[in-house]
């Protein structure tokens, strides 16, 4: 049982299961799911702060939010210490191993290039400018779209919601913009 679980699940078991999760939410407890508003409701919850931003009943608002992403560290923690493969490096196609050999990784051993992620990594100028920039731009663009990726492709899209449809369109122009332009710029 636990090689079974241990093992990438494929997308036609994995997709409907947390396809799932959105209508449950929503039957069971009148919630959408989205992870971006966690950091506010923990700063809310931690950070004793005089902005009107940070002035809420987060234990009414986001307690749910916070169990969820408790659930979700736990979840995560146990993926990758107790059903974790006993192969860790990554399976990529010829195709993408070139490509991204042309812009400077050769590193695929482990579960990232570690051109990527890796305290070397972080301490050259492309590293941090990836780490700050993109964190600065994920926090901006998740602030700015009212939600993040999986609040917009999940649930808002599963809601037939417009503005969710116009950020995940955003989402991938931007992905597909920073890795064909910004990527090998920086690399």
């Amino acid at each position: 049982m636990i090689e079974f679980i241990s093992q990438p699940w494929p997308w036609y078991v994995a997709g409907p299961l947390i396809g799932f999760i959105v209508p449950a939410l929503l039957i069971f407890g009148g919630k959408q799911f989205g992870l971006s508003s966690n950091l506010r409701h923990m700063c809310a919850a931690t950070i004793p702060a005089r902005l009107d931003f940070f002035r809420y009943d987060w234990r009414r608002t986001g307690l749910w939010n916070l169990m969820m992403l408790a659930g979700i560290m736990v979840g995560g923690f146990i993926g990758m210490n107790l059903l974790a493969s006993p192969d860790p490096d990554i399976h990529l196609s010829a195709k993408t191993v070139t490509a991204l050999g042309d812009i400077g990784v050769s590193d695929f051993s482990g579960f990232v290039p570690t051109e990527f992620v890796s305290w070397k990594g972080l301490a050259t100028l492309p590293g941090l400018i990836m780490v700050l920039g993109g964190g600065f731009f994920v926090g901006f663009g998740a602030r700015y779209a009212g939600g993040c990726t999986s609040g917009h492709a999940i649930s808002g899209l599963a809601n037939l919601q417009v503005p969710s449809l116009v950020a995940v369109l955003g989402f991938f122009v931007g992905g597909l913009f920073v890795t064909f332009v910004v990527l090998p710029f920086i690399l």
